[in-house]
């Protein structure tokens, strides 16, 4: 079981999911008022995931804020709710410091390949969440037989006697079930990375 502190913060995260993506449905939907709300919440959020990737350039940070949320305006349309929200948000913001990491570089400004994959590998609990949004989705599609075992030895590093107690499941039919499950996990990637 997760620490109290570490499920706090995933669960106020899901709850910015959940509000975000409330708010963006309900303005495509046509309630300005919402989407006005969706904008001004993601403006302060985007923010600070910009600064902490450009915390040398900081003169920059607002430029690439209203870049991205000019893009996510503009392609709003194409936003999938059944897809997690900050994660399509976060690419988007990561394609804009790409692009403005390439200016500076035709221009002559010079970034170390250190700050370069810092800016672009930074870690922060935004994406980390992200991915579990995205595992637990793809999860949910599979069959029982698959997703226990899967959850209960891959993600909660039970033992495969553990998980077969645990589901009702015997041993060979966990360690197929993992196997299956597995491989159809990677397929559903490859579909949404292709």
């Amino acid at each position: 079981m997760k620490p109290a502190p570490e499920r706090a913060g995933m669960e106020a995260m899901d709850a910015v999911e959940q509000r975000l993506r409330a708010l963006l449905l309900a303005g495509l939907g046509g309630d300005q008022a919402a989407y006005h709300a969706f904008l001004t919440e993601l403006t302060g959020r985007l923010r600070a995931f910009v600064r902490r990737r450009l915390y040398q350039l900081q003169d920059e940070v607002e430029d690439i804020v209203q870049e991205t949320l000019l893009a996510v305006h503009n392609a709003r349309h194409t936003y999938r709710a059944e897809e997690p929200l900050t994660a399509w948000v976060y690419a988007i913001a990561r394609y804009k410091l790409l692009d403005f990491l390439r200016s500076r570089s035709r221009h002559g400004a010079t970034e170390s390949l250190d700050d370069v994959a810092d800016i672009l590998c930074h870690s922060d609990d935004a994406p980390a969440h992200d991915a579990r949004l995205d595992l637990s989705g793809l999860l949910e599609q599979l069959p029982d037989k698959q997703r226990l075992p899967i959850l209960h030895v891959k993600l909660e590093g039970l033992s495969v006697a553990e998980t077969a107690r645990l589901t009702g499941l015997s041993e060979s039919a966990v360690k197929v079930g993992i196997h299956r499950g597995l491989k159809a996990l990677a397929a559903k990637a490859r579909l949404f990375t292709s």
